[in-house]
């Protein structure tokens, strides 16, 4: 699949990967800016924007966004993330030109006051319901816990407070910074003619002023070993993240990191599965990586009946602790990679999975890696490669986070 870059004069990265026996393509505008580059008051702004961009432009009222959209039989979405806030669509080849078209209208949104204090109350509304999910609130106060003031550690819907206070004009000083063409990656991927999408984006976006920008605070971060508790007198589950150190986005170990957490804590197959979860000790229990620009994470968390929560602690440290001592076998590295190579392979038969992982690579690494290159990435993996890994991000002295009605364990 052959894979094009472009910059605009303005500083607007063009990425593509063609694949002309594709039925649909997709188109994604990936600004490169999120909860971690947001400053005291400003907390939450970043996903509120994301919602205000669909409210309407100076071409075209929110109505007018959503049944252009429509009348094309577009895909299409937004997500804010600590790192990066996306807009994109999926749709047929025929209707891209359209779909850059809206894409890049409502990335110049009117920002319009009677839309601003309308859209707030929308974002209460919805940072009140999160607040009624246990599961979501033990990472966010988890994050907290661990990144202390590292700017990773910041909140993607802010708080009650700070978006009760944010103003038009705190959000739009925030867009003029951080939206800048410099700071945004233009994907695509599927059926599509590379020159014309050229063109097109340099249509529509070529006239976008550049300003300076980038992100502060990339360093690395280790988290300050130790249990911590935050009392949900009401919850009916005991939620528990136990958090280690792990590779960046730009570190190649990254690879070791993720086979190892699908050997201990993938949903199917793995230690804590057979441990935890099949015999019915927890509601659900897992281990993850979670990869960030200059630092990243090592997860295991569970869930399940507050009595029995303390034991199941003591079953994941054992997990751990016997892990980080003897690393895991080659049975589970085989099977570990399998699982993981077929996932990559079933998510990039799209071009929707596809348009996400050129993007993801590029924006960390400025690189293009194909999915012959993920799959032999993951395959190099060996025994001694995990044993690396846990020479330099052990597992064994976690920051534990306890979120639910236990006060001590």
């Amino acid at each position: 699949m052959p894979f094009h870059t472009h910059r605009l004069p303005n500083g607007l990265q063009l990425i593509g990967e063609t694949l002309p026996t594709a039925r649909s393509a997709s188109c994604g505008f990936f600004v490169v800016t999120g909860s971690r580059d947001e400053v005291g008051p400003e907390s939450g702004v970043s996903h509120f924007l994301e919602h205000m961009m669909f409210k309407g432009t100076p071409r075209r009222t929110a109505l007018e966004v959503n049944l252009d959209f429509d009348r094309i039989g577009a895909n299409y979405n937004a997500y804010t993330s600590e790192e990066t806030t996306v807009y994109y669509a999926s749709l047929l080849p025929e209707y891209l030109p359209k779909g850059i078209d809206i894409l890049a209208d409502i990335l110049r949104p009117s920002l319009r006051d009677e839309d601003f204090t309308t859209e707030k109350q929308v974002i209460l509304e919805e940072i009140k319901m999160y607040e009624d999910s246990p599961g979501s609130m033990a990472w966010d106060h988890a994050k907290q816990i661990y990144f202390g003031n590292h700017p990773l550690g910041n909140s993607i819907l802010g708080t009650t407070e700070s978006i009760a206070a944010l103003t038009r004009d705190q959000m739009h000083a925030y867009f003029e910074r951080r939206y800048a063409p410099g700071n945004v990656v233009v994907a695509a991927s599927g059926n599509f003619d590379w020159a014309e999408f050229v063109e097109l984006v340099g249509a529509k976006c070529g006239h976008w002023a550049d300003v300076a920008t980038g992100r502060v605070n990339t360093t690395d971060k280790a988290g300050t070993p130790g249990s911590h508790y935050v009392t949900k007198a009401s919850a009916t589950q005991q939620h528990f993240l136990l958090m280690n150190r792990g590779p960046s986005a730009e570190n190649l170990t990254r690879y070791a990191g993720s086979v190892l957490a699908t050997a201990i804590g993938d949903d199917s197959g793995s230690r804590m599965y057979w441990d935890l979860v099949d015999p019915g000790l927890v509601e659900s229990a897992g281990a993850m990586t979670d990869q960030a620009q200059g630092t990243g994470l090592a997860v295991a968390s569970f869930s399940s009946d507050p009595e029995k929560a303390p034991e199941n602690l003591a079953i994941v440290r054992r997990i751990l602790t016997d892990v980080q001592a003897n690393g895991i076998t080659a049975d589970e590295l085989t099977q570990a990679k399998n699982k993981i190579a077929s996932r990559i392979v079933r998510g990039n038969e799209r071009p929707m999975g596809r348009m996400r992982s050129i993007a993801g690579a590029w924006i960390y690494n400025r690189e293009y890696a194909d999915v012959d290159t993920e799959l032999a990435r993951f395959d190099a993996v060996t025994l001694g490669s995990v044993r690396g890994y846990l020479d330099e991000y052990p597992l064994n002295t976690p920051t534990v986070v306890g979120y639910g009605p236990l006060t001590g364990a």
